[in-house]
């Protein structure tokens, strides 16, 4: 097989099922950040706050939350010689938080903002992430995966977007919102089940 070539990653049913499933656990991070962030003035009218927080300081604070989850997640998987477990416990933390975002106990943006940070350290488990997905692979398919990865998951932005504003005239902005998030969670829990743990792993091989 070539070296690099993009469509060796889908040769087989299971290594395409392992590329896609990848992609699928990183996308909450970007659900949170396209939807819940970038969207909070809509929402947070929505949901009876006052006044609504600013999308800009909202960016703000959810990224200093993930820069510092992002340094955590990494120590933590090393502390415990494990990525799938990080991950899975980052999306659990994750879930949390968007509850506690749609529940109605956060009226003032202070108190979003402070969420903001939290959430943000949630979903700070991009560097755990793309390691899983470079470890997934061998030597002359891996380079293609790690950089190939990230992209297709910021790019689901766009189909999370088109998503939200098809869906907000029969559900609502806040139906919508939490419905996305629904679907994105749990396909992400299960992508996550189905991929092998790949600390300590030899990654001296090839691909077929």
């Amino acid at each position: 097989m070539s070296r690099g070539n993009f469509f060796a990653l889908f040769a087989t049913r299971e290594r395409a099922i392992k590329y896609l499933s990848v992609i699928l656990i990183g996308v909450p991070i970007w659900y949170v950040i396209g939807i819940l962030i970038t969207f909070s003035p809509e929402l947070g009218v929505a949901m009876g706050m006052t006044p609504p927080p600013n999308a800009g300081r909202a960016v703000m604070y959810t990224y200093i939350g993930l820069a510092v989850g992002d340094i955590a997640s990494g120590w933590l998987s090393q502390m415990i010689g494990s990525r799938k477990r990080v991950v899975l416990l980052f999306i659990v933390m994750t879930t949390v938080c968007v509850g506690i975002y749609f529940s109605g106990v956060v009226r003032t943006p202070v108190e979003f903002y402070v969420l903001c940070v939290v959430t943000g350290f949630s979903i700070g488990y991009w560097a755990v992430f793309v390691t899983i997905g470079a470890e997934q692979f061998g030597t002359n398919i891996r380079a293609t995966a790690t950089t190939t990865v990230p992209n297709f998951v910021r790019g689901a932005v766009v189909l999370l977007t088109i998503s939200f504003q098809s869906l907000r005239a029969p559900l609502g902005i806040q139906g919508s919102a939490i419905l996305i998030g629904a679907v994105t969670l749990a396909v992400a829990f299960l992508s996550l089940r189905g991929l092998e743990e790949t600390f300590g792993k030899d990654l001296d091989y090839v691909e077929d």
